[in-house]
């Protein structure tokens, strides 16, 4: 996706001629901008509209929706996309007649970023030209490899998160995805953080079925979260409300809630977090088809100047109706994981393959060759220490990652584990079916093996180029290649042994390299087409220049 530029004629450029110093805002840091008010609402959430219109010295023009932050202040977050620009705002609310939200304005400089966050230093993200993978704004290549600490928004403090993105950004982990609130409604407990059972509530009414009645205080300190997740180059993955199972299965709002509450939520979090790194993932462990999903993202389409991607997560009955399933028209099947597959506004598909502790690599096999081109990963394979301690342990997460990479899911891939995703306080802690949980706490479950395996694939791949690589078994004899034909071949052999690739250049380079440690065995110079593992335990072959 390209910037949002508009055309604004009412907003005359004449900039910073006889005017004070303007500040002065790094290239993809976050500008903020406060807005008061001057009239009361009953409901200033709902009732409400406010957005500005950005406009630099060479014409170019982007939008960003506003958001209430308490009392009578709304807040308005920019990052400059240039490095030299001269930019001036003015606001605009749907209540023309409160003056101070309504055409206010302002001017500032931009200039080059300085510091050493690579996620700044690089720029938000975007989609590859080829639609395959993501890449920020610099074209700098960025492979999801992310977790899955759900329960985060609700239930984590500010000293856990911080130990908690240490410790992933050291594995090599880049993503987490989060329910941005607790999704069910039927969910009860002390209104609290770190408190068994406890849990913030993001909306009084949630209980009730709606999303109106906002807690301002949950999402101040979601912030927080947010910049300690950011500060470790960990991207934030925003799930608006949920529509599968939920945190405990108790009757989740996203399957019910009024499309036109999804829509305001979810241009909400834009307002408040689309001016940093983020991924938008509008559909959750469902079929895509739930109020609001398709509104969401065609405001997405609208508002996010930026054109951060935006994507769906299945549930696993993609082709099957589930048991769980039968006697619950809520719970739809046959989506095939290719649902809204040609809309504009959508950029990446994610499969599930369910928590029974099975390899299924059909699905993202599937989905690579589904058009137009959507990226594709595995979003959900089975967490680690699911079924009370059993599924998905140590080495089966590795080999589940690259496996699940060499088969088509070259966005990325993607981890998770029990009682980790639910964020239990204490390993004893109840209120989850056994199937879904393990005897640990958020932090026992942080130091699974699994999950350092499957770190280790952003590791060996965080300086490689994979912009757009593409699945050619074909050039292999039908074993395990992605390929960028003449300059990147990535291979991934199980069980060692001999890989044949056709046409490939004597100027290349090759590594053999242990996925359980990161660590190189062999390189050299490429000097025929058939390459021998160093034994039979599982390899990653990676040659380029």
């Amino acid at each position: 996706m390209k910037f949002l530029f508009l055309s604004w004629t009412l907003l005359v450029p004449v900039f910073f001629q006889g005017q004070e110093e303007p500040v002065q805002i790094a290239q993809w840091t976050t500008h903020e901008i406060i807005l008061t008010s001057l009239e009361s609402y009953g409901n200033p959430y709902t009732e409400v509209d406010v957005w500005a219109t950005f406009t630099n010295q060479k014409g170019d023009t982007l939008l960003r929706p506003s958001f209430w932050d308490g009392g009578n202040t709304w807040k308005i977050r920019f990052s400059p996309p240039d490095s030299d620009g001269e930019w001036q705002w003015i606001s605009t609310a749907s209540n023309e007649s409160d003056k101070g939200l309504h055409r206010q304005s302002g001017v500032f400089r931009s200039l080059p970023y300085k510091g050493d966050n690579e996620l700044i230093k690089n720029g938000l993200l975007r989609m590859s030209a080829g639609f395959r993978n993501v890449v920020h704004q610099s074209g700098k290549s960025f492979l999801v490899v992310a977790d899955t600490p759900w329960a985060i928004p609700f239930r984590a403090t500010k000293e856990q998160v911080e130990v908690y993105a240490k410790d992933r950004h050291r594995k090599g982990f880049n993503a987490a995805l989060m329910m941005t609130l607790q999704p069910d409604m039927n969910a009860e407990g002390p209104d609290g953080r770190n408190i068994e059972q406890g849990f913030k509530r993001a909306f009084n009414d949630l209980s009730d079925g709606h999303i109106n009645e906002m807690n301002i205080d949950y999402f101040q300190y979601y912030d927080s979260l947010v910049d300690i997740l950011l500060d470790h180059e960990i991207v934030p993955v925003f799930q608006p409300v949920f529509h599968g199972f939920g945190w405990k299965g108790l009757q989740v709002l996203g399957t019910k809630v009024e499309a036109e509450e999804y829509v305001r939520y979810t241009k909400y979090l834009l307002a408040r977090y689309g001016s940093r790194p983020a991924f938008w993932l509008i559909s959750g462990d469902h079929d895509g088809n739930d109020p609001g999903i398709k509104e969401s993202g065609e405001m997405l389409q609208q508002w996010d100047c930026y054109g951060q991607p935006v994507g769906l997560h299945y549930s696993p009955c993609d082709d099957y109706v589930a048991e769980w399933a039968k006697n619950d028209p809520t719970k739809h099947c046959m989506h095939y994981n290719k649902t809204h597959q040609d809309e504009d506004w959508l950029d990446f598909q994610w499969a599930q393959t369910g928590h029974g502790g099975e390899h299924q690599y059909h699905k993202v096999a599937r989905m690579y060759d589904y058009l137009p081109t959507k990226a594709v990963a595995n979003g959900e394979p089975t967490y680690e220490g699911m079924n009370a301690g059993q599924n998905g342990l140590g080495w089966w997460q590795g080999e589940e990652a690259w496996s699940q990479l060499m088969h088509g899911g070259t966005m990325g891939v993607v981890y998770g584990a029990a009682s980790l995703w639910q964020w239990k306080i204490s390993p004893n802690e109840e209120g989850w079916q056994a199937w879904t949980d393990q005897p640990l706490s958020w932090e026992g479950a942080m130091q699974l093996e699994g999950a350092t395996y499957v770190g280790l694939v952003g590791q060996i791949l965080k300086d490689v180029n994979m912009t757009d690589i593409q699945k050619r078994w074909d050039l292999a004899n039908g074993q395990p290649l992605l390929a960028k034909e003449g300059e990147l071949y990535l291979s991934f052999l199980e069980t060692g042994g001999e890989i044949t690739i056709l046409n490939i250049p004597t100027t290349l380079n090759y590594h053999w390299i242990d996925p359980k440690t990161g660590n190189p065995k062999q390189i050299g110079k490429v000097n025929g087409n058939t390459f021998t593992a160093p034994d039979k335990n599982p390899w990653v072959l990676l040659i380029m220049n």
